[in-house]
């Protein structure tokens, strides 16, 4: 268990980059949102996706609390929290819960109405999109189907249009 949150650390320290600003090609695209759950920062309380409800678009923002450009990432979206305000952002990490708390208090999401983090403790979301590297975001419709997916920092500008705002 230990080699495996070894590799997983390696992997996405090794990912962390800010290169690809492009949408990858994951093949779920126009797939429904998976379902899995998150560790709050409560400690206690799980949140499923299955209980996102449709309506509004949702970005997961999967990230690393020790890669700068998933920071940069973090620095963009609240730089433009007002313009994202009618996106649903769901912000993780598989990296252990005290880093993920740390994160979540250095940028006060507690303050943000529309922004829920947590941790994901069996690293699903990654394993599911292979994701190559963090930060990495998915960008889903009001029908909870996926849009796009980034690699590296995607500009408030471009979740706006993805999202379909």
């Amino acid at each position: 268990m230990k080699f495996l949150a070894f590799l997983l650390a390696v992997w996405l320290f090794y990912g962390c980059s800010n290169n690809n600003k492009k949408p990858v090609v994951t093949g779920f695209e126009g797939k429904p949102l998976p379902t899995f759950s998150l560790l709050l920062p409560d400690s206690a309380t799980y949140f499923n996706t299955r209980d996102i409800p449709a309506g509004k678009p949702i970005a997961m923002f999967y990230y690393s609390p020790r890669c700068p450009y998933s920071h940069q990432q973090m620095e963009e979206i609240i730089a433009n929290i007002d313009r994202l305000k009618d996106i649903q952002f769901y912000i993780f990490t598989s990296f252990p819960f005290q880093e993920m708390k740390g994160f979540y208090n250095e940028y006060k999401i507690d303050q943000y109405s529309n922004i829920k983090m947590g941790l994901d403790s069996s690293a699903f979301f990654g394993n599911y999109y292979s994701a190559p590297g963090v930060p990495y975001m998915t960008i889903y419709g009001k029908d909870k189907k996926l849009k796009e997916a980034f690699v590296g920092e995607v500009s408030g500008g471009q979740i706006l249009a993805v999202a379909g705002h």
